[in-house]
């Protein structure tokens, strides 16, 4: 399973995005949070943003949408340029429904879990999606402190998938760091969404490189991926 590194613009120079989202040369996605100060406590951007942004940069957007109504709104992202987008479950009224539109779009269709929201509940949907998103932090804003009481329920997450035997990539967003990232790959997420951490660093490129060693390292030792690999074979 390979390492993903996602830099967060929430972390960013919202005046200079185009020349913010150069900098992270090597990132396989760009993460755009979009919160619509209902969901959650803040505001951030929407689909105009998303627009440009696209236009601006190679690097694929992964939009993490933190917003009420999804099942309206998230197939405009697909539009928009968005290659993947997330809703939150809490959220949504119809998430195999809404998955199926965002995939039929042409976007990769993901879930995403606020911390006090269990995976169990949700295992029957893990098929319809190419993403599912733990948070380790409460969305709404960057630069919070990592939640380590969702270690557990990542490794939870990744033993369904495992016992599903889907391909399905696990991310986590919320606190990650060169503290932190090592522990959420031995748990097993492979996609990793990092916001102050790339772009509080003085070469944001090179900071996704360290993040994306670090993470590889931990994924090589961790049971869930040699546990993965001997299955493969």
């Amino acid at each position: 399973m390979a390492v993903q590194i996602n830099p967060s613009i929430l972390s960013a120079d919202f005046a200079r995005l185009a020349e913010e989202a150069k900098a992270v040369q090597g990132a396989d996605f760009l993460h755009v949070d979009v919160m619509d100060n209902h969901f959650v406590p803040n505001l951030t951007l929407g689909v105009p943003v998303v627009e440009s942004l696209a236009r601006a940069t190679d690097t694929p957007l992964d939009c993490h949408l933190m917003i009420e109504d999804p099942d309206r709104w998230a197939p405009q992202y697909v539009e928009a340029g968005a290659s993947s987008v997330t809703f939150h479950v809490e959220a949504a009224a119809a998430p195999v429904r809404l998955a199926r539109e965002l995939r039929a779009k042409g976007a990769r269709a993901s879930m995403a879990l606020k911390p006090a929201t269990p995976i169990e509940p949700f295992e029957d949907l893990l098929p319809e999606l190419d993403m599912l998103l733990v948070m380790t932090v409460e969305p709404g804003f960057g630069g919070q402190a990592f939640l380590d009481i969702m270690l557990p329920k990542i490794r939870r997450t990744r033993e369904l998938i495992k016992k599903h035997g889907l391909e399905l990539w696990l991310q986590v967003d919320g606190g990650v760091s060169a503290s932190t990232i090592e522990r959420c790959a031995d748990a097993g997420a492979d996609v990793f969404v990092a916001g102050s951490a790339v772009y509080g660093a003085k070469d944001p490129a090179e900071a996704v490189r360290a993040l994306r060693a670090q993470a590889e390292a931990a994924t090589a030792k961790a049971s869930w991926a040699c546990d993965h690999s001997a299955t493969a074979k």
